[in-house]
């Protein structure tokens, strides 16, 4: 089986961000799974990681951004024109994505190359003491994404909360998926988040799972 994975590398006046993942790092005799985050965002790391280490990738991810005006640029920057309050997705914004979130769609992207021989679906609950998540996940080539965080704190850490929503769009729109993640219920947003996080890891990680044959899978024969 051929090797999911990919490495990129961009840099701009506001950001340098190079990303490398391996999609099939599933703890497992003789897999080491790698994961090295530095975004410059304490708790952004945290989730990063979290997001790897469930998913079963193996992620490493250094940014530099521009962080004494804020943490915009490194967590999310959305490059696309807005229509009606929401980004709209054309092939020549797409490469002009320079921040970590959608960096990170784009190499998962990459990694996963032709949608063919995978689940496709993938859904994950992820409870964190009080708290708990759901995300469902579609690999279908029509990114769209719906959150329901419920987050109520201004930061978490270093992270505007008002981010964390942002960084679930700008992955799905770039990865091209449909994702919805929900936060069921919690009393604290460091817990919401994080399992937020993690839902996201374990619907990805049964999204990617190999089949074991070779079809494409959609009726229409493509995606």
């Amino acid at each position: 089986m051929s090797a999911r994975q990919a490495t990129i590398s961009r840099k701009t006046n506001e950001t340098q961000i190079d990303v490398s993942i391996n999609l099939d790092c599933q703890p497992g005799p003789g897999v080491t799974q790698n994961i090295e985050v530095s975004t410059g965002i304490g708790f952004l790391d945290h989730m990063y990681t979290a997001l790897a280490k469930h998913g079963g990738m193996s992620l490493t991810m250094k940014c530099v951004g521009d962080l004494w005006i804020d943490d915009h640029h490194t967590a999310d920057k959305l490059p696309f024109p807005l229509v009606n309050d929401r980004p709209f997705l054309t092939k020549s914004w797409l490469p002009l994505a320079q921040d970590s979130a959608i960096a990170l769609g784009t190499v998962f992207k990459e990694a996963l190359g032709e949608v063919r021989g995978i689940r496709r679906y993938g859904t994950g609950f992820a409870p964190l003491d009080e708290a708990l998540s759901r995300a469902v996940i579609d690999i279908c080539s029509r990114p769209y994404c719906v959150t329901e965080l419920g987050l109520k704190r201004e930061k978490i850490g270093d992270l505007s909360t008002e981010m964390i929503p942002h960084i679930f769009y700008s992955f799905a729109i770039a990865a091209g998926v449909t994702l919805h993640v929900d936060v069921l219920r919690g009393e604290n947003d460091h817990h919401r988040s994080e399992s937020a996080f993690k839902a996201l890891a374990l619907a990805i990680r049964q999204a990617v799972e190999r089949t074991g044959g070779n079809d494409v899978p959609s009726t229409k024969g493509v995606l």
